[in-house]
């Protein structure tokens, strides 16, 4: 099993599930899958054939999710109605893939059309997510809430909210069982009062952190999503 591996081939084998997850990212982009007239449902049936074309996975550890429009202003647990992409619309795709069974997750956002808000929207998203891993390194105490008090901070310094009530999770091997929904020290999450650097799992392995950025605009009704491994470097 991949929990008994030691701690330097865990590391490389989340990076490596990372690399293949941006690989099919690259790919969704070159093959346009996300496209206007399409249903988000029919994007994330294509994503899901392409993994299995691209990598042999048939597995995800969490739903897909594709969003649109103002669907884009919900957060991860919540399930908005089936949604056509329109001309000018923001989407975000937020993948959990299972390579070999090790733990991808990554989200990236595509803008369609020429509006200037979603175009600053999306590429002010990298930005922040880049200035929270910054500051997440140069913290080698921080907390999980520390941690997402900053990257809401960040949010309102590029004129955006922030949008979901935590800013990443825990990730490791398949399955996925780290992540418990009333353990707050599974999430970057207000409570979350454990040093995030030195913080271990059950079973005494290094925990391994995703950071999520996801920045709204409720008035334009807009938003968009990025993530990524943060306690790891490819």
């Amino acid at each position: 099993m991949a929990t008994t591996v030691d701690e330097d081939t865990r590391a490389r084998e989340l990076i490596r599930a990372e690399e293949r997850a941006e690989e099919l990212f690259a790919e969704i982009g070159r093959r346009g899958l996300v496209v206007p007239g399409a249903w988000e449902s029919e994007v994330s049936r294509a994503v899901r054939d392409l993994g299995a074309e691209m990598f042999g996975t048939s597995r995800h550890w969490h739903k897909r999710v594709v969003r649109s429009g103002e669907n884009t202003l919900q957060p991860y647990l919540e399930n908005p109605p089936d949604r056509r992409i329109g001309d000018d619309d923001i989407v975000f795709v937020d993948l959990g893939p299972v390579f070999a069974e090790w733990e991808a997750d990554i989200g990236r956002t595509f803008v369609l059309g020429d509006d200037d808000r979603k175009h600053r929207l999306a590429a002010d998203l990298p930005v922040v997510w880049e200035a929270g891993r910054a500051w997440f390194e140069e913290h080698p105490d921080v907390t999980g809430e520390q941690v997402y008090a900053r990257v809401c901070e960040l949010a309102a310094e590029h004129g955006w909210q922030f949008g979901g009530p935590h800013c990443g999770h825990l990730v490791g091997e398949f399955p996925h069982d780290l992540i418990d929904a009333e353990r707050l020290h599974s999430y970057i999450t207000p409570g979350n009062d454990t040093p995030m650097h030195s913080a271990t799992d059950a079973a005494g392995r290094r925990c391994h952190w995703i950071l999520e950025v996801h920045l709204v605009d409720p008035v334009h009704r807009i938003g968009g999503f990025t993530e990524q491994l943060v306690s790891l470097r490819h």
